[in-house]
């Protein structure tokens, strides 16, 4: 059977975690600049030196556990900006995970897919 499980590629990401700098932008409780309705649950960012689909760094969700693991990612598609994204975890809590996931789906304009480690 196929495994769909890749050690190697959670290892890519840990090593792309660990060599870059995590810039939070967006705080825990601050706003979204464009749309002042949505509120930050948890420090949102992205990691220094690194790219994305936007051109902005590679996201990232930056919970509150003090051990900066990455136990999970979110692969969303934004039907307002036509483009898809991963964003990765880091140091979430079941409770901040799940209100990650339910942030990327509470409108009709994006979805996401959370995949655990």
């Amino acid at each position: 059977m196929f495994q769909t499980y890749n050690e190697d590629f959670w290892k890519a990401i840990d090593t792309l975690v660990s060599s870059g700098k995590i810039v939070i932008d967006r705080p825990k409780g601050s706003t979204h600049p464009r749309f002042p309705h949505i509120r930050y649950e948890i420090d949102y960012g992205y990691i220094d030196n690194t790219s994305s689909m936007d051109g902005g760094g590679i996201d990232v969700w930056r919970g509150s556990l003090p051990v900066p693991n990455v136990d999970a990612i979110i692969c969303t598609i934004d039907l307002m900006k036509k483009d898809s994204e991963i964003k990765l975890l880091i140091g979430c809590t079941e409770e901040e995970m799940k209100a990650v996931y339910e942030f990327h789906n509470n409108t009709e304009f994006m979805k996401g897919i959370l995949i655990y480690r």
